[in-house]
Order: structure tokens, then C-alpha cells, then sequence
């Protein structure tokens, strides 16, 4: 993908700030469950509720250039979806809120308890924030088959702040309250989860589509390596990979080939009106 001149004020980086450490306490369920919530999903709070540890914070360290460099890559991702998203905002008569952008490594604090590397990127709605330690797409890569590229990257942001699109909406809110009204069984939130999901995929595929028009930033491959990540943290793909068998009652975010055609519709349409994946999803 080509790079743009712009870059956002949005962006904290913690990395090499001292701030990490070795997690201790959590149990083995703890880390079971946080190696699914790994990709591309969610509020972690349930799974931190527990109560992870900190040890004694790691030595401060200058960044290297590469890290300055990634750096100025995820802010002008940042700024590039506030620009698209502010657009679509403004054209449906609405105000859009910057999400804030962290970047850390190891372990940090979010507004949705304490953030582990091993979680993978996420966004907290209760501070409107999306963490990233970049170490997750050479996991990516390596356990699951998708190709880190730069557009990689770029999806992944775009389908976070999705779930802050959906926090402006609503959507969050609206989901937690189903969550906490015991109205639902297992199954039934499992299938909103997978909806919500699918929706930030969706999110994803329209800002692509939109940022691609305003600025003509693609390259030949970006769209392919963004459907590939896509396909990777698929829940039959992480199952399969992790237990040998896909158990598609236990999916939370939703099977590849879903991902894959959730992000395609939102790049096809380039429309956030055509993104209802719940009404499709809960028939």
C-alpha cells in the first residue's frame, strides 16, 4: 500500500517506557481463553476479571527505527480513518469521536483492565481506545498462515476501531445489555458476538473502499493479504488449528469464509447503511 503525508495526533506509544513485565496469577483457563480472544476481537475485561499481575516494570529502552518507523505507519492509518469515518459521520447526519491508539509491548493498562501481547490487538469501549502490540502479526504470520503485510496492519486497525464505530453507534452498548439480561442463552449470545464481528469486518471493508477513493493508496495485493487475515482468524481456521476440530456452536467472531465476505461486501458497497449483519445473522 502506498503511504500517505498525513498522520494523526491520536497516537500514545508506550513501548519501551518501562511499562512491561511477566503476568502472573490467571490460571490456565485464563490463558486458554485469552489465546482465542488473540485475534482481532472484543473486550478482554471478562477474561481479565480475575486479575492478572504485574512484576516489577522492564528498564526504559530508546526505540529502534523500525519501531519509530511503524510508529508513523499506524498514525497515518489513524488519521486516515478519521478522515474517512469523520466523512461518513458528517454525510449521515452524524458526529464522529476519534478513538484513541495505543501502542505498547508485553503488558499495559486499559480502561478494560490490564492488556497482554497475547491477546492481540483490541479495542475497550469504556475508554475508546485501541491497544496494539505489534508483535501479534508476526503470531499472525506464524501460527496461522496469513502473510503480515502493511495492508494486514491496516485491516486489522480498520477492524478495531469498526468496534469503535459501533461503541458511537450503540451497537456496544446495546450488545452488553443483551449480555447482562440473562434473556439469552450461550448459543443465542455466541451468535450476536459472531454478528458483531462480522459487522467490524464490514466496517473494515467500507473504509478501505472509501480511503481508496479519497487518497488511491492500494496497491495490487493489499485487498487479497486484508481477505487472508481475514480467512486466518476465522474461528473454524484458530479451532482447527488449536484442537483439531471445530466445534461451530463455540464461534464467537465468526467462520472465515463469513470474515472474508463480510470484509468484501463493505469494499464492494463502500455503504455502512448495507452492513446489518445482525438482522441477516439472528433470523
Amino acid at each position: 500500500m502506498k503511504w500517505t503525508n498525513d498522520r494523526a495526533d491520536n497516537v500514545e506509544d508506550r513501548r519501551g517506557s518501562g511499562g512491561g513485565g511477566m503476568l502472573v496469577g490467571g490460571g490456565l483457563g485464563t490463558l486458554i481463553i485469552a489465546a482465542i480472544i488473540f485475534f482481532l476481537g472484543g473486550d478482554p475485561s471478562s477474561v481479565l476479571s480475575g486479575g492478572l499481575e504485574n512484576s516489577a516494570p522492564t528498564e526504559q529502552r530508546q526505540l529502534t527505527k523500525e519501531e519509530l518507523q511503524i510508529k508513523e505507519f499506524v498514525r497515518m492509518l489513524s488519521f486516515e480513518n478519521n478522515e474517512t469515518w469523520t466523512k461518513i459521520f458528517s454525510e449521515n447526519g452524524l458526529r464522529y469521536e476519534k478513538p484513541k491508539i495505543v501502542l505498547f509491548e508485553n503488558v499495559t493498562q486499559s480502561g478494560c483492565g490490564t492488556a497482554q501481547s497475547s491477546m492481540g490487538p483490541f479495542y475497550c469501549p469504556a475508554d475508546q481506545t485501541v491497544y496494539m502490540d505489534m508483535s501479534f502479526f508476526g503470531e499472525l504470520q506464524s501460527k496461522f498462515g496469513a502473510k503480515a503485510t502493511e495492508f494486514t496492519v491496516a485491516y486489522v486497525m480498520a477492524h478495531e476501531i469498526g468496534h469503535h464505530i459501533q461503541t458511537l453507534l450503540g451497537t456496544t452498548q446495546k450488545v452488553d445489555q443483551q449480555r447482562r439480561s440473562g434473556q439469552y442463552s450461550e448459543a443465542e449470545m455466541n451468535k450476536i458476538s459472531v454478528a458483531t464481528e462480522l459487522q467490524a469486518d464490514f466496517f473494515a471493508g467500507v473504509w478501505a473502499k472509501q480511503t481508496n477513493n479519497r487518497e488511491h493508496f492500494l496497491e495490487p495485493g493489499d485487498i487479497e493479504s486484508a481477505m487472508e487475515a481475514a480467512a486466518a482468524v476465522g474461528d473454524d481456521n484458530i479451532q482447527k488449528r488449536s484442537t483439531g476440530y471445530v466445534n461451530q456452536e463455540a464461534f464467537t467472531h465468526g467462520r472465515s469464509q463469513q470474515r472474508v465476505e463480510w470484509f468484501t461486501k463493505g469494499y464492494d458497497t463502500g455503504d455502512i447503511r448495507e452492513g446489518n449483519t445482525f438482522e441477516q445473522l439472528l433470523k
